[in-house]
């Protein structure tokens, strides 16, 4: 374990190596035309914010600390992730552009070609314009994560009708609020929050139901909203369950008596928002003389780097008998994991988790995020047979303090 310990820092301290030689290759070749003082200024701004990156990351740990100022932690994240991003782009742009040249050079010499093929663009030749892209790419992309920083409140409302042929007459027409996410030790702005509560109501919801992530580690994150969210309310209730964040599995406990803790004051946070917690249970929601069942199961995953506490099996029990069921299940992972294979009398399942990685494209005609890489289900609405999984794109952020193309999401169901 030590020696795979061993490599891997070897590995990483190769690859940050290589990232910092290609992006200071970068601005040499941009400044090469300048003045050597001019040149040796913006040397020194480069080292000094690259020294500030690697501080940022060093002081991680104390960022997670409860203590540690939000606003600057929020800034802190965006201008580090902001600098890696950039970095990496540019390494790799210029690293493929030196494989390009290895591969003309091998060429020449396994073929005796000696002319290695030279591109103009605009009068520059191939290596000057790849420099150029790629500081046009990490320039751009870092500019894009700065003005993602201005969307991290800016919700946006979601509506789509759903069709079921077994749903009840009495609850055709059910409008349903589904968010998720809130990590609520990430706010910094109760006004802010506060828009997004009265969108919420402003939709006269006859349910809402909320699928994980109350907050990011800690119960007490969500002290300084008990006001603000106390306010979501609905005819037929507010429901709640559990995700990964809400265990406290991120957090250096002193013992394992706080941790448990801590995961009794979040249940009494539920309750003191009025929000009905669903832990592993169902209940039946009922509508002039109507029944359907509410599932709510604890986080269940199917990826490996997430902890599964849920248990479906006996979530499930007692529910058999209702003739439409909803499954609040915070990964959506759990999906194809098991619900639309043994448990497929399950019509619509509300899930979380991803947040379109709070960086994607989200327009009509294309959805694209980094996480579909990672979740086949992860964002928005699925169907297979005559199932339906909704992964709400989260009401919150963490870590980037930001929504580049995923804004953040309040969705409207309404069942027909």
């Amino acid at each position: 374990m030590r020696r795979f310990q061993g490599l891997s820092l070897v590995i990483l301290l190769v690859v940050v190596a290589m990232v910092e030689y290609y992006t200071f290759s970068a601005i040499k070749f941009a400044t090469r035309a300048l003045k050597p003082n001019t040149r040796y200024i913006i040397y020194g701004i480069y080292i000094a914010i690259t020294i500030a990156w690697f501080s940022m990351f060093v002081m991680m740990p104390m960022m997670r600390q409860p203590e540690f100022n939000k606003i600057l932690r929020n800034f802190m994240v965006s201008f580090a992730m902001g600098i890696l991003i950039t970095k990496i782009m540019i390494a790799l742009i210029l690293f493929l552009d030196d494989l390009r040249r290895v591969g003309f050079h091998v060429a020449a010499l396994l073929y005796g070609n000696q002319h290695t093929p030279q591109l103009v663009q605009n009068g520059m030749s191939r290596s000057q314009f790849i420099n150029s892209m790629a500081l046009l790419v990490g320039g751009t992309l870092f500019s894009t994560m700065l003005y993602g920083m201005s969307n991290r409140y800016n919700y946006n409302l979601k509506k789509l009708k759903l069709t079921f042929g077994n749903l009840p007459a009495a609850f055709r027409g059910l409008k349903i609020i589904h968010i998720s996410d809130i990590h609520s030790g990430s706010f910094t702005n109760t006004a802010a929050v506060q828009k997004g509560i009265d969108m919420i109501n402003a939709q006269k919801p006859d349910v809402v139901f909320f699928t994980g992530d109350l907050v990011n580690n800690r119960s007490d994150e969500m002290y300084e909203y008990m006001d603000t969210f106390k306010q979501i309310s609905a005819p037929m209730g507010v429901y709640s369950i559990f995700g990964n964040h809400d265990y406290g599995d991120y957090v250096d406990w002193k013992s394992e008596a706080d941790k448990a803790e801590n995961l009794e004051l979040l249940k009494k946070i539920h309750a003191k928002l009025g929000w009905r917690l669903l832990l592993d249970e169902n209940i039946a929601l009922e509508r002039n003389g109507a029944q359907i069942g509410l599932i709510g199961v604890q986080n269940t995953s199917f990826k490996n780097r997430f902890h599964t506490y849920g248990d479906m099996k006996k979530a499930y029990i007692g529910a058999e008998s209702m003739p439409f069921k909803i499954l609040l299940s915070h990964d959506p992972s759990h999906w194809d994991g098991e619900i639309n294979t043994k448990y497929t009398d399950v019509d619509l399942t509300l899930s979380g988790h991803t947040h379109g990685f709070q960086f994607g494209v989200d327009i009509p005609w294309l959805k694209w995020s980094p996480v579909q890489y990672i979740y086949k289900q992860w964002a928005g609405l699925y169907q297979q047979g005559e199932q339906y999984l909704y992964i709400n794109r989260g009401f919150g952020f963490l870590g980037y303090p930001g929504r580049v193309g995923m804004l953040p999401e309040i969705t409207l169901i309404e069942l027909a």
